[in-house]
């Protein structure tokens, strides 16, 4: 089934193939609120698939809209420069927290290098069990045949679980992790009025929290859980002392763990329900869960977009890139080239070379904990279909007011179990 991507009438979000092309400001956060992307970025990768706006709320940026040239970018980290920032805007630079994702060489492959085992297939091996008992219990505590809110009982509860895990957090804490994550990626660049003083408190005692489980761990062991990892290897274990950059890989590492499956969970429902067809697919043939997830993760992209900085001059497919102007890759569009993947504002379960999507990244900077991600989707749908008939949609999903986060706010559902 073809995407149900409209353009609303909404006079927020006017008709983007009748605006001046040079005007064209794609990274509104009202378009993406109002799943009106879909068109905006249409029309760039068929006109402008290198992009200049001069004016917009979060200053002058390049808009990077095709897989190739996504991945062009992506992999030249010697000129475009991911020191720094993110997302399209630029916070106040005390306010800056300093990521590893947002670093370049040689500091980035350092501190990658750290947390990485903690999201190793052996280590994910292990974890299966423990993430299928999640799951079991979450499924079987849902009500049958009463509306719920599939984001906050499925989506953020599982996810959340995860995060205990893999930070071996308290688990009876574990809902600060969500809230630090929706606070951390809360900014005027993605239309949320932040008042940066608040923002730095409640980060600050995410980073109080943090710092008293480092302490505790920071004893040789060998435990790999991603605290212990960092706090026991040589090359970081430094890293506490400086509070913004401890905090900023932490925020890193609780937003890559939390928004991009939370919200590839939620579009798994929403997408089933709009293709009733690749449903009835999957039932015939739940060996295609896999495949599937790679669909899910492709179709919904969970965070729209990275940004890179030009570190010098450059002429980039006759488009002059000044030194110090703003790249933004946007994987949400690159994941709809029509000349980089077949059909694609289909939802297919069964694509060919379902894994060949952008979601996530490219190159030094590809997400480490994709295998993670993938693992607690198929789970979830292996576990779903033993349960459950089908999972209805009962009314319209509710996004989130966000450019980078591509995610759901309310996902209402009724569970209908099998008879």
């Amino acid at each position: 089934m073809a995407d149900t991507m409209h353009t609303p009438t909404n006079s927020a979000v006017p008709d983007p193939w009748s605006l001046p092309l040079e005007i064209l400001d794609v990274a509104k956060p009202e378009i993406f609120l109002n799943n009106a992307h879909g068109e905006y970025f249409r029309r760039l990768r068929a006109e402008a698939p290198i992009h200049y706006c001069p004016d917009s709320e979060f200053g002058p940026y390049w808009s990077i809209t095709k897989f190739k040239d996504i991945v062009a970018i992506d992999a030249d980290h010697k000129r475009f420069s991911s020191n720094d920032q993110i997302v399209i805007g630029d916070a106040p630079e005390e306010f800056i927290t300093p990521m590893f994702i947002a670093m370049d060489q040689p500091k980035h492959d350092v501190q990658r290098k750290v947390v990485q085992p903690g999201v190793a297939p052996t280590q994910l091996a292990e974890l299966e069990g423990l993430i299928r008992q999640r799951v079991c219990k979450i499924l079987d505590s849902l009500p049958i045949g009463e509306e719920i809110n599939w984001v906050e009982l499925v989506s953020k509860e599982l996810t959340t679980q995860m995060l205990a895990t893999l930070f071996d957090f308290p688990f009876e804490d574990r809902h600060l992790l969500p809230y630090w994550s929706d606070v951390a990626t809360a900014s005027p660049a993605v239309g949320i009025d932040v008042d940066w003083n608040e923002r730095d408190r409640i980060l600050a005692e995410c980073y109080q929290y943090f710092a008293k489980l480092w302490h505790q761990r920071a004893d040789g062991s060998s435990k790999m859980d991603f605290i212990s990892l960092l706090a026991n290897d040589p090359d970081t274990a430094g890293m506490v002392n400086d509070p913004k950059e401890f905090l900023g890989n932490l925020i890193l590492l609780i937003v890559g763990g939390n928004d991009t499956t939370r919200n590839s969970i939620s579009a798994g429902i929403v997408e089933m329900n709009r293709s009733p067809e690749q449903f009835a697919k999957l039932k015939a043939n739940p060996d295609l869960i896999p495949n599937m997830v790679s669909e899910i993760i492709r179709f919904q992209t969970p965070l729209g977009h990275m940004r890179r900085t030009a570190l010098e001059d450059v002429d980039f497919k006759g488009h002059k890139i000044k030194k110090g102007d703003k790249v933004v890759m946007w994987y949400v569009s690159g994941n709809r080239d029509e000349d980089a993947i077949e059909r694609p504002d289909e939802f297919l379960v069964d694509r060919e070379r379902a894994r060949h999507h952008l979601s996530f990244g490219f190159g030094i900077h590809r997400c480490m904990g994709n295998r993670v991600g993938e693992m607690q989707l198929r789970i979830l749908w292996e576990e779903m279909l033993k349960r459950f008939d089908r999972i209805e949609l009962v009314g319209e999903p509710e996004r989130v007011l966000s450019n980078f986060v591509m995610g759901y706010a309310k996902v209402p559902v009724v569970v209908h179990a099998k008879t």
